[in-house]
């Protein structure tokens, strides 16, 4: 009897540790592919003047209503250091996922700034010549775009929890409706801020474009920003 409990113990720890592998993949691969899209129109529009503005907005909605779908089956779909750390406060997700899946979004985004790099390196004179890779830098104050970013993230994370946790949401369309309100924010908000909302989204173009001016901003504001929503949730729409 004991031998049978120890390997039921055996195959359960390895059910957990290859589903961990699985949903580790889901947050690099997906957000691989939100920062090399995203990002990627941000660069390509400062070389070609195209898709400009509104397309860079679409681009980042697009696929991110994309990757919702593709991946929220298995990691929760979370893309976004912010977001981990909100679904966690509001009791959705477990504390000690919390770095792996920060490390994968980190990991992914910085491989898709990495790859843009590569792939423009024929393009790249000095790094504004590719909008230092899609980097999010202010256009006006420290003030204004640390309260643009904490609201931004803030209205973001509402709809998240509102459409994607809430237990009378009709979950089959939050993709849709997060999608749509990054596309939302980053068409109105992004010559401002850069509309990040996604402190993994900003570290990576930083890093390997070399640019870190004000990059706490876009750290910490998502951060308080995400936290603020959740609270908001727990105490007033959650039910």
């Amino acid at each position: 009897m004991f031998y049978i409990k120890f390997l039921n113990q055996n195959l359960v720890i390895k059910n957990v540790e290859v589903q961990m592998k699985k949903q580790l993949a889901a947050e690099l691969l997906g957000t691989f592919t939100i920062v090399f899209a995203g990002t990627g129109a941000i660069a390509i529009n400062a070389i070609t003047s195209e898709p400009g503005h509104a397309g860079i907005a679409i681009t980042f909605g697009f696929v991110i209503v994309a990757m919702i779908y593709s991946f929220a089956h298995i990691s929760g779909a979370h893309f976004n250091p912010a977001v981990t750390i909100a679904f966690w406060i509001m009791g959705e997700f477990q504390r000690g996922k919390i770095l792996p899946y920060i490390a994968a979004q980190i990991c992914g985004a910085i491989l898709a700034s990495y790859s843009l790099f590569f792939l423009l390196f024929e393009n790249i004179v000095t790094m504004d010549k590719v909008a230092y890779l899609g980097a999010t830098l202010p256009s006006g104050s420290v003030l204004q775009s640390f309260g643009f970013e904490l609201i931004l993230t803030f209205i973001l994370m509402i709809v998240i929890s509102a459409s994607a946790v809430h237990g009378k949401a009709i979950k089959s369309f939050s993709g849709i409706a997060i999608g749509f309100t990054v596309g939302l924010e980053a068409m109105f908000a992004g010559p401002i801020t850069g509309a990040s909302m996604n402190p993994a989204r900003s570290i990576a173009p930083a890093l390997v474009s070399g640019h870190f001016e004000h990059l706490w901003i876009y750290i910490i504001a998502p951060i308080i920003g995400a936290a603020l929503a959740t609270i908001v949730y727990i105490k007033l729409i959650k039910s």
